[in-house]
């Protein structure tokens, strides 16, 4: 059996979508290949990183994280080099891990595949956007979650290339589609960390206008709270604070149920002003599996994630008109876009995601 090293720099049980992706890969290629995962322990103890590790079908080695970063560098970088030798293959997945791969390419010419999301490859600072060039340019195939990430690298002339949209899990349990009870009392979400990219402002800001023709609408807001205060500030200058319903870091089953109480998922997502964005946005394929249209923002990798006008519908995130007429043009044709949704969502499980990953690999190897 071939064997794979992926270096990733998120892993769970700490959260985060590189991390969620990299659990899910890993997990899928261990029917085919002998996976070694090397990730960070963020915990101080690595008790939380053991039990999980303990719990899967690849082997796992963990890198603690340093106050000091740049040892931590290092750490990964001779933890790898010294992996590499009884490895046949080896799979990057963000930043990092493709700045390391360009290095131990130098040192090896075993098939080297970076997997990129779009942050990694816009970066703000210039020292580090030509390590991130290089880096690509020293591998054997490049792999962008959407098109849209793909274009962003398309001035490197890369020969070697593909799309492969991420994936998802189903939810393990079964979950309902109640029709809605009352019109004006319509429920919205978002699933993501509370950051500017997400974009949760951006439905913040058209709570407002929105609040007009839905006057009990909820926002429900899940995910880490980095930008809550921001959040619930710019809620209490707009007067609708009491519209906004923070639910912080929640579990699985908790997710599905509030996605299950809503009616239209939306991620409103923006490019930060340090080059963060929206890769693809996996969130989305998750609501729609349980027959939650979407809303999205155009500009970014959402537009590989919603089929326009059949999964649900692509916006300017800042033009509140925009916002509010998709949210009348779904529930107003809400049956047929739920069916829709969860159709759509079928392309993106990941026993077919997983098996264009095997097609890419295996011509590698040849």
């Amino acid at each position: 059996m071939k064997k794979i090293l992926f270096l990733t720099s998120e892993l769970p049980p700490q959260p985060g979508g590189i991390g969620n992706h990299a659990h899910q890969l890993a997990n899928y290629l261990s029917e085919f290949y002998e996976v070694s995962v090397v990730a960070d322990q963020r915990s101080e103890d690595g008790g939380e990183e053991r039990e999980f590790d303990s719990k899967q079908k690849f082997s796992v080695v963990r890198v603690k994280r340093k106050s000091t970063i740049v040892i931590t560098y290092i750490q990964r970088l001779l933890t790898s080099f010294k992996l590499l030798k009884s490895n046949d293959l080896l799979l990057l997945s963000g930043k990092f891990p493709l700045w390391l791969g360009g290095l131990l390419s130098l040192m090896s010419k075993k098939p080297f595949v970076g997997i990129i999301h779009g942050s990694e490859v816009q970066l703000s600072n210039p020292l580090a956007k030509k390590l991130t060039d290089w880096s690509l340019k020293r591998l054997d195939h490049v792999i962008s979650v959407s098109r849209f990430t793909l274009k962003l690298i398309e001035d490197l002339g890369l020969t070697s290339t593909s799309v492969i949209h991420n994936g998802f899990d189903k939810p393990k349990f079964e979950v309902g589609y109640p029709p809605i009870q009352h019109a004006e009392a319509i429920q919205l979400i978002t699933v993501g960390n509370l950051t500017q990219r997400k974009g949760q402002h951006n439905v913040i800001k058209a709570l407002p206008q929105l609040l007009k023709a839905y006057p009990k609408l909820i926002y429900h807001c899940v995910g880490i709270p980095t930008n809550q205060k921001h959040l619930m500030e710019l809620a209490k200058s707009l007067n609708v604070e009491k519209y906004v319903q923070f639910h912080g870091r929640v579990t699985e089953k908790e997710k599905f149920q509030l996605l299950h109480q809503s009616d239209v998922f939306v991620m409103l997502s923006e490019k930060t002003s340090t080059g963060d964005v929206e890769g693809f946005g996996i969130a989305i394929l998750e609501a729609n599996s349980v027959g939650l249209p979407a809303i999205g923002s155009i500009n970014c990798g959402i537009e590989d994630a919603i089929r326009q006008e059949y999964s649900g519908l692509l916006v300017d995130p800042h033009d509140t008109n925009q916002i509010v007429a998709a949210v009348q043009n779904i529930l107003n044709n809400q049956s047929k876009y739920r069916q829709q949704a969860r159709e759509w969502s079928t392309h993106f499980t990941w026993d077919k995601i997983g098996k264009q990953y095997v097609e890419v690999l295996e011509k590698l190897e040849k």
